[in-house]
């Protein structure tokens, strides 16, 4: 599966951006989704994540009640919803699926992915 991400950009501190994930390919198979992102000279760090089936969702503490991911399957699209942004929040963006026969589970580590997009930057200012 192909995953290209879009929807970044810059933004003043307390707006909001919604990032995109669309996948392509074999989509027909079971896909848990997951948003991460990476500062400069800092790891990549899990921001959001969505199981396949029942559509668990799991949040950085960093992002909670200030992040949303969903999806639309209809469209094989994950989005981001980002809102409240703060200058901390500037890094690059990725999306993320590993495919999964375990409904439920929120992946949250970056070596329980096997597909990844290319990125997306966001920059907020202060």
């Amino acid at each position: 599966v192909q995953l290209q991400a879009s929807g970044g950009g810059l933004v003043q501190a307390g707006g909001s951006l919604r990032l995109s994930c669309a996948a392509s390919g074999r989509t027909s198979s079971n896909y848990a989704m997951g948003w991460f992102r990476q500062a400069p000279g800092k790891e990549r760090e899990f921001v959001a994540g969505m199981s396949w089936g029942l559509d668990n969702k799991n949040y950085a503490d960093s992002v909670k009640g200030r992040f949303t991911i969903s999806r639309d399957n209809a469209k094989n699209t994950v989005y981001l919803q980002m809102n409240s942004l703060k200058p901390e929040d500037t890094a690059v963006y990725f999306c993320a699926a590993t495919s999964t026969r375990f409904p439920g589970i929120v992946r949250g580590r970056p070596n329980e992915y096997d597909y990844w997009g290319q990125g997306t930057p966001v920059t907020v200012s202060s």
